[in-house]
């Protein structure tokens, strides 16, 4: 085995059928060599194409292999990181991200964007679309973060399995599953919050916008949905912190994309650092947290 092999090779498995463009273009700028796409893969194909990367380097040279994660189906994914995790054997180990359908990079990148205005561990933050793979990474982080958390849902049963899953896995965590099923549902619900994520499916509207006129304590609001009719009535794609409304800070899809294309760039780029690195949610918000430095510290 090679023990001197330096350039960077990228496994990018993919559970949909073509292997995703957006990805392998994130890879290459951020610096691959080589991108190695596998597409419509099933998880008991994993462990024989993890072998094939880690045997054929020698140890002191895995670090320059690592693999990636994609795909639109977020549950598919998570079977995948399981079963190359449960791969590696012994110091043959080589860093692992996982970012499909961008759930991940898109969590991080929202509540680092209210973390620039919000003391988080003072924060009332309802999340909506709650159940969807970024709410619930959203509302994970928030509550990591110390922010009080209503995770929302038109359904009543998938936001309590949704917060109870999150409350089994997070000592001390506080959140609480919320219905919105109408516009009082909704407006009950908003009532304390001070930020509001809107992380629901491409072209649904979760928030009128007379709802929110109406939720006097909300200072940011974030809508993940870049696709006509947007997600919360009144922001603006485009959005990074611009005044709406009663003066509320709005992010749109896209002003929180630019965010979000940096933590997946350096995600990538930090693969190649180690060769025993696992990035799931909480891996890459850190990550895109110690770029940002500390929060800021004026008030919304």
């Amino acid at each position: 085995m090679n023990e001197t092999c330096k350039s960077r090779i990228l496994l990018q498995l993919d559970g949909d059928a073509q292997p995703s463009t957006f990805d392998a273009v994130v890879a290459v700028d951020a610096g691959v060599d080589h991108l190695l796409r596998y597409g419509a893969v099933e998880v008991d194909q994993v462990p024989g194409l993890v072998h094939g990367a880690i045997f054929t380097r020698g140890a002191k040279s895995l670090r320059h292999t690592a693999i990636f994660i994609g795909g639109s189906d977020v549950a598919v994914g998570e079977a995948q990181l399981e079963a190359v995790v449960s791969a590696f054997i012994g110091p043959l180990r080589v860093s692992v991200m996982l970012d499909a359908n961008g759930a991940n990079t898109t969590a991080a990148a929202a509540v680092l964007a209210a973390r620039r205005h919000l003391d988080l561990t003072r924060t009332h933050a309802v999340v909506l679309a709650g159940t969807g793979p970024v709410g619930q990474r959203a509302a994970r982080l928030l509550a990591r973060e110390g922010a009080t958390v209503a995770l929302a849902s038109r359904s009543q049963q998938r936001a309590e399995a949704a917060a109870r899953a999150i409350n089994h896995s997070l000592e001390a965590a506080a959140v609480k599953p919320a219905a919105t099923a109408d516009d009082g549902q909704m407006a009950e619900c908003l009532e304390r919050a001070e930020l509001v994520i809107a992380a629901g499916a491409a072209g649904v509207q979760l928030l009128p916008a007379a709802v929110l006129e109406g939720a006097s304590r909300v200072k940011v609001a974030i809508d993940l949905n870049a696709v006509p009719p947007l997600g919360i009535e009144g922001v603006e794609v485009m959005d990074r912190a611009e005044r709406r409304g009663k003066g509320i800070l709005s992010y749109g899809a896209i002003g929180v994309g630019g965010t979000k294309m940096e933590i997946h760039l350096a995600a990538v780029a930090s693969l190649f650092d180690r060769n025993d690195l696992v990035l799931d949610a909480e891996e890459i918000y850190e990550l895109g947290k110690g770029s940002e430095g500390p929060p800021h510290s004026a008030p919304a």
